[in-house]
């Protein structure tokens, strides 16, 4: 049975990371990957592009994080977002600065940063291992020892295990399991002890209620605002770019609050058998659009009166024209129940107030959200207060770790998410 110093369970973003972070620090470290060639899941982030973190301060990287920030600031301030950058910079992926403080491949192309990670890590010794799908941890008086799993290949399969001094748990949570990320580690965890708390999908698009984003499909939105509502009080928003799905809605800002909305859709799930449809208070969730958000409402009416007092010889559709893409057209004219041949001047003040209204609340009910596999992250995991922060060692067994998503924190997108994966993965590295 072959022995290692430090064993890899998943060869992600977490998972090159901690291998590779092991193997200079001079240990014999083996890769576990199930998949035919590891970093599939970090290949296709940041649709390709991979934004590896952000340039937040400390404090604002740690309010965004849920739900406990605070259990990364040892890790943030050994290994944060310069450091990040200059160790992508030192294995040759140069970076840039983008809006919002993202920052990407200066090449634009994850698979280029995927295999320079890779490379760095083979180059230090790192063995990897693909297609091997770990179903057991080795222990001995509370501690872990190695591991046991199947090595499969051209449809034969071999029951083989290892030795290790620690073994680090980096097999991500339950987001695009067409990557790897099957919950493997969840199941590893618990079968030591291990809380596991409730996972759900996040980042993640929204299903609506209705046709209206059907008939927009394809339609992409910049510069608005968008807001979330449940059962009547704002709970959230946030600014940027959305776009329109057959199924509902996508886009940066929903993918953000979807993180406030799918515990709401969760809870309305979550009725006690001995309730009765009729008895059952599910919770109202508006996703409400802003189309004019760089005015306020006394800027908006200005601006309407002004264009229905010059153009009043126009129709109300053709009106339209000049505030709305052309396929939003006949969606405010049926919502707003203004007649399209309407001349400008013709326009009442009451249809005028009705007009601006939709215009700052294009609203739309939230009815549910898209599967594990359409979802950027995993919300749940591993329970930090089992973990030591300082260390990312397991509290309940020696020799265990745990980095990236597997672990109960997540943030919006940005390159919040990759940021926490990286600099998990390289404090669980600095322990011997």
């Amino acid at each position: 049975m072959l022995k290692y110093d430090t064993i890899i369970v998943g060869g992600g973003a977490a998972g090159l990371m901690a291998a590779g972070q092991s193997a200079e620090l001079g240990a014999k470290v083996l890769v576990l990957e199930r998949m035919n060639r590891p970093g599939r899941k970090l290949g296709i982030t940041g649709k390709g592009r991979c934004n590896i973190t952000n340039t937040a301060p400390l404090a604002e990287f740690i309010r965004q994080v849920q739900p406990n920030g605070r259990f990364l600031r040892s890790s943030f301030s050994n290994f944060f977002s310069d450091e990040l950058i200059q160790f992508f910079n030192n294995i040759g992926v140069k970076t840039v600065i983008e809006r919002g403080g993202r920052v990407f491949p200066e090449g634009g192309k994850a698979v280029e940063l995927v295999k320079s990670m890779t490379n760095w890590c083979k180059n230090r010794g790192v063995s990897i291992k693909t297609n091997f799908r770990v179903n057991s941890l080795i222990t001995k008086d509370d501690c872990v020892v190695g591991v046991s799993g199947i090595f499969e290949e051209k449809g034969k399969k071999e029951d083989i295990s290892f030795l290790a001094n620690k073994v680090i748990i980096a097999t991500g949570g339950v987001s695009y399991p067409a990557t790897g990320s099957t919950g493997d580690g969840y199941k590893l965890a618990k079968s030591v002890g291990h809380k596991i708390n409730p996972v759900w999908p996040s980042l993640v698009p929204l299903e609506t209620e209705g046709t209206v984003a059907k008939r927009l499909s394809g339609l992409e939105l910049r510069n608005i605002k968008g807001a979330v509502w449940i059962d009547g009080k704002k709970a959230g928003e946030d600014f940027g770019e959305l776009s329109f799905t057959d199924f509902g809605i996508t886009g940066p800002i929903v993918l953000s609050l979807s993180r406030l909305i799918v515990p709401a859709l969760k809870e309305n799930l979550s009725a006690l058998p001995d309730r009765q449809a009729g008895d059952r208070q599910d919770k109202d969730i508006i996703f409400s659009i802003d189309l004019k958000s760089a005015l306020d409402d006394k800027k908006l009416d200005n601006r309407l009166l002004r264009d229905f007092n010059e153009k009043g010889k126009e129709t109300f559709r053709n009106l339209l024209s000049g505030l709305l893409p052309r396929v939003l057209i006949p969606v405010c004219i049926q919502s707003t129940k203004i007649d399209s041949d309407k001349l400008g001047h013709q326009i009442t003040s009451n249809e005028r107030k009705e007009l601006k209204k939709w215009l700052k609340n294009f609203n739309f009910k939230v009815t549910g959200h898209r599967p594990f596999k359409e979802a950027i992250i995993t919300v749940g995991g591993i329970d930090t207060n089992e973990v030591n922060q300082k260390t990312m060692e397991s509290k309940l067994m020696k020799g265990l770790y745990f980095a990236g998503e597997i672990l109960d924190l997540d943030a919006p997108t940005g390159g919040y998410n990759l940021q926490i994966a990286f600099s998990t993965a390289w404090t669980a590295a600095q322990n011997k």
